[in-house]
């Protein structure tokens, strides 16, 4: 997300079953927490309704990892309608007899571990799965969960829409931080990372847009359906899809790298120039960020009153009408920066943030524009005019959800960088915005893993005051 969009928008029981044991005690070890069947005894248990994430405790699940989702999805845009079938390949990192799912609303009609039937309840986000038998430590499953109906649209805590939003021409899904839940189960946080195969079918005249690239296209009986593959691991925040009118354009940049981009016809004439600069964009990346971590990029461009805000979904970022030269780079700067290197928790948003606003200042400073110290001593000036908050809260610790898209998290996470690049010089600070992502390439990280990196690579350097007043102080520090 930008840090334009901020000041736009932004800028989200299992119940105990009382059992009788007066007969036969030989049934406590066999109906424990009444999760799994009589036979085979009991020696699982079930896996976490939540990751317990700072700012959005019940986003994600414990017990488990997805490497993979399949999603077989149709949508009426008329009716809003949904109807899918979602596939997860998973590895049970404990020993599971039952394993939760966050899926928002929709009607679930049947769900399936391994192919055979499971028990299944819900309570409120939380879809919890009791397989026949237990699921060992280490093994890899798949369940398969048959859903419809139709897919909300999230408010989250900082007013901003997120989830299924419902479009002049279709739908746009958009995730950050918990709104995919609204249109697909599964394990919804950052920390979980997986490869996706999307296949959607729409009605006939409309397109259906999403991340990677599109490995199939058939028109039937009034109805296109759409395949999609993504094989980089994947947070889910960053999954899309954009249902309506687009005019599509395919092309390529540097190596062959695929360029797709679709366009609400709206906004076709005023974004064709700027679209036409990925390239452009993306070579200059390389040479700051270190190799473009995806097999294609891109961009979809929806009407701005349907959308609100610019996201940095994975491949292929979304903006609201077409998107300025600085937000394009704040959006293409997060492929390196939040969608390859991908925080551990919500926790840890500045390292989106910081690291793709700092790419603005960059990108300005190597065209002519201001220098990253001008940007840095104007902010300290007379930021906070510009940027309400600007000072409020240190960017490594958000003071609550309704703020991890705030000032701070942006602006001061920028400035956490410029410091560290004063410290080091300009030589060892490029040697780290290429490590950093090299390092963490398609992984997860925090902010003790940024400290411990930067501190690594200039042993001889004092960070304290840095991280001490930049990154985790109260207020404005005393001196720029």
């Amino acid at each position: 997300m930008s840090s334009t969009d901020v000041m736009v928008s932004r800028a989200h029981r299992i119940p105990v079953v009382a059992r009788s044991v007066r007969l036969v005690p030989v049934l406590l070890v066999c109906c424990a927490l009444a999760v799994t069947a009589c036979g085979g005894g009991v020696h699982g248990g079930p896996g976490g309704s939540g990751v317990r994430d700072p700012y959005v405790p019940k986003a994600g699940n414990g017990g488990y990892d997805v490497t993979h989702y399949g999603l077989r999805l149709a949508y009426d845009p008329a009716a809003h309608h949904l109807t899918g079938t979602a596939t997860l390949t998973a590895r049970a990192t404990e020993t599971l007899s039952a394993f939760n799912l966050d899926l928002l609303g929709l009607e679930v009609g049947k769900v399936t571990v391994g192919g055979e039937t499971a028990r299944w309840n819900r309570a409120g986000q939380e879809l919890t799965v009791r397989p026949s038998e237990d699921l060992d430590r280490g093994e890899t499953f798949r369940v398969t969960v048959g859903y419809s109906g139709a897919p909300e649209t999230v408010t989250d805590p900082d007013g901003s829409r997120e989830g299924w939003l419902r479009t002049t021409d279709g739908a746009l899904a958009l995730g950050e931080p918990t709104g995919s839940m609204a249109w697909f189960p599964g394990n919804h946080h950052p920390s979980d990372k997986a490869a996706y195969d999307l296949t959607v079918t729409v009605p006939r005249g409309l397109r259906a847009v999403s991340n990677g690239e599109l490995r199939g296209e058939t028109t039937a009986r009034g109805r296109t359906t759409f395949t999609w593959r993504t094989a980089e691991p994947m947070a889910s925040y960053l999954a899309t899809l954009a249902i309506g009118d687009f005019d599509i354009s395919r092309s390529t940049a540097r190596d062959g790298l695929p360029v797709y981009t679709a366009v609400d016809p709206a906004e076709q004439e005023a974004s064709r120039a700027v679209l036409a600069r990925i390239p452009e964009v993306l070579r200059w990346a390389e040479r700051r960020f270190g190799p473009y971590p995806f097999s294609s990029t891109g961009a979809i461009v929806d009407r701005a009153a349907d959308v609100g805000y610019a996201l940095e979904t994975q491949t292929r970022p979304v903006f609201p009408g077409a998107p300025g030269i600085t937000l394009l780079v704040h959006e293409l700067a997060h492929q390196w920066y939040g969608d390859s290197v991908t925080p551990k928790s919500w926790r840890d948003m500045w390292l989106n943030e910081g690291f793709a606003t700092y790419a603005e200042w960059l990108w300005r400073e190597d065209h002519g524009g201001e220098t990253a110290q001008e940007t840095f001593d104007a902010l300290y000036d007379h930021g906070d005019q510009t940027y309400e908050g600007l000072w409020s809260f240190p960017p490594a610790e958000p003071s609550d959800a309704a703020h991890l898209s705030g000032a701070p998290v942006y602006q001061r996470g920028a400035m956490v960088l410029h410091k560290v690049r004063q410290t080091v010089g300009d030589e060892v600070f490029g040697d780290i915005l290429r490590g950093w992502t090299t390092t963490h390439r398609h992984g997860n990280a925090d902010t003790a893993d940024f400290t411990a990196y930067v501190e690594k690579q200039a042993p001889g350097k004092n960070f304290d005051g840095i991280w001490e007043a930049w990154l985790y102080g109260e207020g404005k520090p005393d001196t720029p």
